[in-house]
């Protein structure tokens, strides 16, 4: 075969402008909508946060508050009430304060806890209290996990939010 011999080029079919700006469209649009899921995914992210954030400080960042343990004296529908012990040099004893029935324990049960600046109510320290201030993030790492598998079709990053949503809620579970 000769240099001057070539191979039959195959011509592609030309496609109309229409169907170009069609086709673009569509991908604008598939664009479109996995920023929109990803927007989603990151605004439940963002509540979650937000929404642990009130409790989690306290215990995340407890040098200057007051620390002690709680005896549990009572318990009604939503929290419990009973004195408060200071351990902290800064702390001064209470005779009430208040802390949520989901983290207290037994009534008679001693509990460690910080003192929320300028009120009795008291938030559960430790790691066990930190899993539990940081709950709602974790259930809001399962509703993304399900918007970034389903609406961005990113299965691993999907399953990684879910397992990590699913330790803190199994540690706060399993801790409290």
């Amino acid at each position: 075969m000769s240099s001057s011999a070539k191979a039959p080029s195959a011509k592609k079919p030309r496609r109309s402008r229409t169907r170009r700006a069609g086709e673009s469209a569509y991908g604008l649009l598939l664009l479109a909508g996995r920023a929109l899921m990803g927007f989603l995914a990151l605004l439940l992210l963002v509540a979650g946060a937000w929404a642990s954030w009130p409790a989690a400080q306290h215990v995340m960042f407890p040098q200057s508050r007051e620390h002690g343990t709680m005896t549990v004296a009572r318990c009604g529908a939503e929290h419990c009430t009973g004195p408060f012990a200071p351990v902290s040099d800064n702390a001064t004893r209470r005779s009430k304060v208040t802390i949520e029935r989901s983290v207290a324990a037994d009534e008679g049960a001693e509990v460690p806890v910080v003192l929320k600046p300028g009120t009795t109510a008291v938030v559960r320290s430790g790691f066990p209290g930190l899993l539990h201030a940081w709950i709602p993030l974790g259930g809001a790492l399962l509703l993304a996990s399900v918007v970034v598998a389903g609406g961005m079709r990113m299965r691993r990053t999907a399953w990684g939010l879910a397992g990590v949503g699913a330790l803190l809620l199994t540690g706060a579970f399993v801790l409290l």
